[in-house]
């Protein structure tokens, strides 16, 4: 019996454009004016810095450092507060999330930022839907690529890998780590997304294209 269900955050409940707009629009903006270069070229530098720390190092989702790295003047929450208005819930989550609350321990389970989380979350009005926010890197110094954060959650609510559901759109962060512990783990795939490399080998049982899907697997 399943007891806790764990999401994922940006690109699962939440739209991933307000993270696009922060990371790939702010900060090469800010960058682009401190050095006097256009945009497309600072943004250019930026993503090829980014590339040389990687989404398996936990610096890659701390914003303070990477102002720190290009010398930057603005703030984080200058930042996040900046682009609020591209946040918003994915078609189906906030249906999906009242169906199942009460059910189950809901739970967020995400590689960004506490500071990030948490205005997503209030902003979209998800947050009250959820017992337990969670984000790996502020709250466990560690990425959820790592077996031991999954063993880290399911040491926290005292359960079994096996009553454990985590949703999210990363295949090998969300989907590929946590089935390996015995997490029944879904990869939500936007309904208009390509398949990726090698996703003919992936269980299609526990592919999702919309959150709607969701409920009937439940």
């Amino acid at each position: 019996m399943k007891k806790v269900i764990s999401f994922d955050l940006d690109g699962t409940l939440v739209s991933s454009v307000y993270g696009d707009m922060v990371w790939n629009h702010g900060i090469p903006m800010a960058y682009g004016e401190k050095y006097g270069i256009p945009f497309e070229e600072a943004k250019k530098q930026v993503i090829e810095e980014y590339k040389t720390v990687g989404d398996s190092n936990i610096v890659w989702y701390e914003m303070d450092y990477w102002i720190r790295r290009f010398g930057l003047t603005v703030t984080t929450l200058e930042l996040i507060d900046r682009y609020t208005p591209y946040i918003r819930p994915i078609d189906g989550a906030d249906t999906l999330l009242r169906y199942l609350k009460g059910r189950y321990t809901l739970v967020i389970s995400s590689n960004a930022a506490r500071i990030f989380v948490e205005k997503e979350l209030e902003v979209s009005g998800l947050g009250a839907y959820f017992d337990h926010v969670i984000s790996a890197t502020s709250d466990y110094e560690m990425v959820k690529k790592e077996l031991g954060f999954y063993r880290k959650l399911c040491e926290r609510f005292g359960v079994k890998p096996e009553e454990v559901v985590h949703i999210g759109d990363n295949r090998e962060f969300d989907f590929e780590v946590p089935s390996l512990l015995g997490i029944e783990a879904y990869h939500y795939m936007d309904g208009g997304s390509a398949p990726l490399p090698g996703e003919e080998g992936v269980n299609k049982e526990r592919v999702i294209k919309s959150l709607y899907e969701l409920m009937d697997r439940l």
